[in-house]
């Protein structure tokens, strides 16, 4: 059966097919509406709440909470992504068995984590949110807000993991279909709850829970109705330990880089909430703007790990620079164009969060500060993503480590006391960004295992 599945798919996979610059597109624009989407409804929560409840329940919904938010599911999603390098290299090359245990195994460790992270994060969200000297004024609301979303943790985390299934073997417009219906589920919810029965932060996290639920559901039964080789069925959901220890192997580095990413992300969130409420809100409020850049370069750096785990699987190495290099001239193109958008016209976008004028002053010294730097970052995205693509994910975790983590928290804590501004705290950003970036393309030019790979 697995053989005759390999012959099937190896004549029809236009990822591995296609036109290069074609194929990264039509498979990163449902990705970015996705990402799009599952922002949208997260930033649903931060304008309803600023309009309604006002900056405190901004700063609640934002700064402290989503930090802690990040980190813990940052850390699965990153360790999940394993499953869909392997499942991606499997399928390109039509191993039927090898994708079912994979399938099986990913999803059975979403639920267990879920079910272990859900508990840890309703259990510490105080103490954790007091360690970042999260302000006494919104403790308690931040406090509501985490424990709640904590509550509905598992169905984010059985939402990703099979939308990370589907994108492995190129299908990425039925997980862009289920967020949109959980857009609208959120959407709607935060406007009855938060609105129309006053509940605040409670609502907004209520509301986003619920959407969670509805795009687990849609993506659970999706993958348990197809007639394909990455099918899921109940009976067959257990750990296969061969297949779980290579998902660690390759996603445990994208976690723990998360981790430092989210970790650095902390000292810096620590140092914003002592400069006030006001700058905490514009914090929170950025956050939210320059979320459009960042699910855009993901989606890009995404696109770079299946397009190349396909291509790898089924030996086109020849195909797998070419898609590289074609995925970094389009992402820095995109780059370039949406700094130029949010530097001129951001203020506007401010107004959907708050009408104080003092959040939305800062908010922009914050904005033009950094959107101008973006392209900085476009290599780490690109170039991991596609190292992670052929399952070298070590020694790029290692970089980003000394890079981006270590030297940003070497910065907040040498700097920032000196000089106690945010702009200085911005600047962590572009300058760890730049050394991990030229780290990035020395590896890739002369060590990396791509440029090993025989041309095919």
């Amino acid at each position: 059966m697995e053989k005759s599945i390999a012959v099937k798919k190896a004549g029809g996979n236009p990822i591995t097919e296609g036109v290069i610059w074609k194929q990264l597109l039509l498979f990163f624009f449902p990705i970015l509406f996705g990402t799009f989407f599952q922002q949208l409804y997260n930033t649903a929560d931060a304008v309803i709440v600023g309009r309604f409840v006002g900056k405190e329940g901004l700063a609640a919904v934002g700064g402290s909470t989503a930090t802690i938010i990040n980190l813990i599911v940052g850390f699965f999603v990153g360790l999940s992504s394993g499953s869909t390098v392997i499942i991606s290299q499997f399928y390109g090359a039509g191993r039927g068995k090898r994708v079912e245990e994979a399938v099986h195994t990913s999803v059975a460790f979403s639920l267990i984590g879920g079910v272990i992270l859900t508990a840890a994060g309703i259990l510490f969200a105080p103490a954790a949110l007091r360690a970042m000297d999260t302000p006494e004024a919104i403790l308690p609301d931040s406090v509501l807000y985490l424990r709640i979303y904590f509550a509905g943790l598992t169905a984010n985390l059985l939402y990703n993991m099979g939308a990370g299934i589907l994108r492995a073997i190129g299908d990425s417009k039925r997980p862009l279909y289920f967020l949109i219906a959980s857009c609208f589920t959120n959407i709607v919810l935060d406007i009855v709850l938060v609105v129309g029965f006053s509940m605040g932060v409670a609502g907004a996290a209520l509301a986003t829970i619920a959407s969670q639920v509805v795009s687990a559901i849609l993506v659970a039964a999706v993958l348990m109705r197809t007639p394909d080789m990455y099918r899921l069925s109940l009976k067959s959901l257990r750990i296969h330990p061969h297949m779980l220890l290579r998902i660690i192997q390759i996603g445990l580095p994208a976690g723990l880089q998360s981790v430092m990413y989210s970790s650095s992300n902390i000292i810096i969130q620590i140092s914003v909430n002592s400069l006030g409420t006001d700058v905490i809100a514009a914090w929170t409020a950025y956050g939210k703007i320059d979320s459009i850049y960042w699910m855009i370069i993901n989606a890009f750096g995404i696109s770079a790990t299946t397009f190349v785990g396909q291509n790898y699987g089924a030996g086109k190495t020849a195909r797998v620079y070419k898609g590289i290099r074609v995925c970094l001239a389009i992402s820095m193109v995109s780059t370039v164009f949406l700094s130029l958008i949010l530097y001129f016209f951001g203020s506007y976008i401010y107004l959907l969060f708050t009408t104080d004028g003092a959040v939305i002053d800062k908010g922009m010294e914050i904005l033009r500060f950094l959107v101008p730097t973006f392209v900085t970052y476009v290599c780490i995205e690109i170039l991991s993503g596609a190292l992670r693509g052929i399952g070298d994910c070590w020694i790029p975790m290692v970089m980003t480590a000394l890079g981006v983590c270590l030297l940003r928290v070497v910065w907040i804590f040498i700097a920032v006391p000196l000089y106690p501004d945010i702009k200085t705290i911005c600047f962590s950003y572009p300058l760890t960004w730049t050394i991990t970036s030229i780290l990035f393309l020395v590896y890739f030019r002369w060590f990396s295992k791509i440029r090993k790979l025989p041309l095919k």
